[in-house]
């Protein structure tokens, strides 16, 4: 019995899908078209489909991936959003990314933050490029209170809206707790874009598919860290497994206060924070 025999030609889709997640944002493009013709019987037996395929040599019901994000020591270089966008492909512009980081500065005399990001038209005017990335200088003159970055990217979310409201079921959980997006039926309708109260989804222009962070599933399940958390040279990005109690994320949920943003969505966030202040959302 042949692979689509045994599991249907829906679930073989996706463990191709799998199979290829790291360039999947180039290759898609045909999947893409022929997906906006699929028949609604089709479309049904997408939704339908159990949500994990498998992976040759790698079991993702022992694991629990989650990520971590220590706000107090992130010095904003951005080494990782530009390793994000090598890793996965991703539009070689400042508009675009699956990770980002936004700088927050509380100058003296002022109750609020002034928040900007490397997508930021100072920030872009700075690096000179839209396919580089760096912070201006644009407080080195003021009487700075306080002021730290915060990584943010896919929450990876326990009960994701995003999933919710997909209906073809081009986004979906894995078992061991990283939702992903299968461009096969992606017919980008970019509900799940509006879906996020993080605003960690774009739309592909190009591709007409959305895209997010994957916390780069095609490494993970080869036992990679993410690339945006491999870069990183002080250590502000954690990554692992927490059914393993040594793992350093484990490690940090325990010894850290941690918190997720934006709690009161009911989404139950799975990346985990620290040194962050109340206007971080």
């Amino acid at each position: 019995m042949d692979e689509k025999e045994q599991f249907g030609e829906g679930q073989a889709a996706r463990r191709s899908f799998l199979g290829c997640l790291g360039t999947a944002v180039v290759g898609g493009a045909a999947a893409v078209a022929a997906s906006a013709m699929l028949s609604n019987e089709t479309r049904a037996a997408a939704v339908d489909a159990p949500p994990v395929p498998a992976i040759p040599g790698y079991d993702w019901s022992k694991h629990h991936w989650a990520f971590g994000v220590d706000a107090t020591k992130c010095i904003g270089c951005l080494r990782c959003v530009e390793a994000c966008k090598a890793e996965n492909e991703v539009a070689p512009d400042a508009h675009h990314f699956r990770t980002w980081v936004e700088r927050y500065v509380y100058l003296e005399g002022e109750d609020s933050a002034r928040v900007d990001s490397q997508a930021d038209p100072v920030n872009i005017e700075a690096s000179g490029s839209e396919g580089k990335y760096r912070f201006a200088n644009r407080y080195k003159d003021a009487k700075v209170d306080k002021a730290f970055f915060v990584p943010k990217l896919c929450n990876h979310c326990t009960h994701p809206a995003c999933v919710q409201v997909c209906p073809t079921g081009a986004t979906f959980k894995t078992d061991d707790g990283v939702v992903v997006i299968d461009h096969t039926y992606c017919i980008g309708c970019q509900y799940c874009v509006q879906a996020c109260p993080y605003g960690a989804r774009f739309f592909n222009e190009a591709l007409k598919v959305t895209e997010k962070c994957t916390w780069c599933y095609h490494r993970i399940t080869k036992g990679l860290l993410p690339a945006c958390v491999e870069v990183c040279p002080v250590g502000a990005r954690i990554f692992g497994d927490r059914n393993d109690k040594q793992s350093p994320i484990s490690e940090f949920i325990k010894n850290n206060r941690v918190e997720v943003l934006k709690p009161e969505t009911g989404n139950a966030p799975n990346v985990f924070y620290v040194g962050i202040d109340k206007e971080v959302s």
